[in-house]
């Protein structure tokens, strides 16, 4: 029997969602380290445990509370992800990227993916902020491997602006408007659940990246497969494996999240702001 396609998990999963709430997204939000506090700031929201959805597992994670989040920021509707799902939880490629497409299914028109990041540049301290301007796919997986789903997206998409340029600009503004830092950089996707090694880390600074973390690449890919403009953030936790020498541990990125949480969060809101005033 072959694979259900993306459409067809897809309507399995939106009933599921719309049972519990009508809205419709014009922004969904993956809230990845240092953004799971915004959930907070929703109103009038209804959450989705992911183990409650068709085939999704509880986020496994540590600091990823596993709830699909819909509701209102500063008056802007939105679909949060509090938490993703990863593969090197063990699952496959199609399920890691399933939340973003459903975010899309239920009205989302913009993506932001956030995510945490091990910095490959040596002169970002951790707590950095950076605007993903491109990515390197280095996971050696594509969701999008298969007979294609045409009622979602073409064969054979192009990704030259798989980070939106005009969205991008949207970003660059919240971060004037709101005095936070912004860098700008590559992002490169492992598959994790290791850190890097030092060479690794060598060999990802040649190729052009910037920073380095064990998610995103793959929803970014079947966001713009799908036809949603994406924008993406990392929040720099850490120096990559032999910057400083010293060991790395999932306390230093949680750490690193929470100190950088506020002006994180002030950030994407002042973007939402901006989406929804069109």
């Amino acid at each position: 029997m072959s694979a259900p396609t993306f459409s067809q998990r897809l309507d399995e999963l939106e009933p599921a969602v719309r049972a519990r709430t009508d809205l419709v997204p014009q922004v969904g939000i993956v809230l990845g380290s240092g953004l799971g506090g915004l959930a907070d700031a929703l109103t009038d929201a209804v959450a989705v445990p992911f183990a409650d959805l068709p085939g999704w597992p509880a986020a496994s994670a540590p600091g990823h509370a596993g709830r699909l989040l819909l509701g209102h920021l500063d008056g802007v509707p939105v679909v949060c992800l509090q938490g993703r799902l990863h593969l090197y939880e063990g699952h496959s490629e199609r399920l890691v990227v399933e939340p973003v497409l459903l975010m899309r299914r239920l009205g989302a028109q913009v993506i932001v993916l956030s995510n945490a990041a091990g910095g490959i540049r040596v002169d970002w301290p951790a707590g950095t902020l950076m605007l993903i301007t491109d990515h390197l796919n280095l996971t050696g997986r594509s969701p999008l491997i298969g007979a294609n789903d045409d009622a979602m997206g073409p064969r054979f998409p192009d990704l030259t602006h798989v980070w939106s340029p005009r969205v991008n600009d949207l970003m660059r503004r919240a971060a004037t408007a709101e005095g936070v830092n912004l860098e700008e950089g590559v992002y490169a996707g492992l598959t994790g659940p290791t850190y890097e090694t030092p060479a690794e880390v060598r060999m990802l600074r040649a190729l052009g990246a910037d920073a380095v973390g064990m998610s995103t690449v793959l929803e970014a890919i079947v966001a713009r497969w799908a036809g949603a403009d994406v924008v993406g953030v990392s929040l720099v936790t850490n120096p990559g494996a032999g910057i400083t020498g010293d060991p790395l541990s999932h306390e230093e990125v949680l750490a690193a999240a929470a100190e950088a949480s506020s002006r994180f969060q002030a950030l994407i809101r002042n973007f939402v702001r901006q989406v929804g005033a069109g």
